[in-house]
């Protein structure tokens, strides 16, 4: 993240003053297609400058889990449901892929992981209803 906002502020900002200057250069601004697209161009990109300081503002370093006891951000565990096991890795918000088995602290599910240790068994509200599931191991 601190290697695109640098990208960002200074090669991006630079590249996209040079298109808004080359395209004043057209003539009138109203009609200009090239400069309305390159501060489109602009408003993105300070867009995701500012994302970006806001993730890095709020970052937390997550030490290695390797060995825990309980379940924890940054943690990897094996679960069971319904003859079914599934491993999930519990991640930041910005971090979360369900697809990938990424679920988010901040979850429902998430949270009602958080803290259990291998034999526990959690359950959770979801839209099709309760789901359980039963803690086989922490990686």
């Amino acid at each position: 993240m601190k290697t695109e906002l640098e990208g960002r502020k200074k090669e991006m900002r630079r590249e996209i003053a040079e298109k808004i200057l080359h395209a004043k250069e057209m003539g009138d601004l109203s009609e200009n297609f090239e400069y309305q697209t390159a501060k489109e161009e602009q408003a993105l990109n300070e867009t995701r400058i500012v994302e970006l300081e806001d993730m890095l503002h709020d970052v937390v370093i997550v030490e290695d889990t390797t060995g825990a006891k309980e379940i924890a951000l940054g943690t990897t565990f094996l679960v069971e449901t319904e003859g079914k096991k599934k491993t999930f890795s519990l991640v930041g918000s910005n971090e979360a892929d369900p697809l990938e088995g990424k679920i988010s602290n901040e979850s429902p599910i998430g949270l009602a992981f958080l803290g259990a240790k291998p034999g526990d068994k959690i359950e959770f509200q979801a839209p099709a209803g309760t789901i359980a599931y039963r803690i086989l191991e922490i990686h």
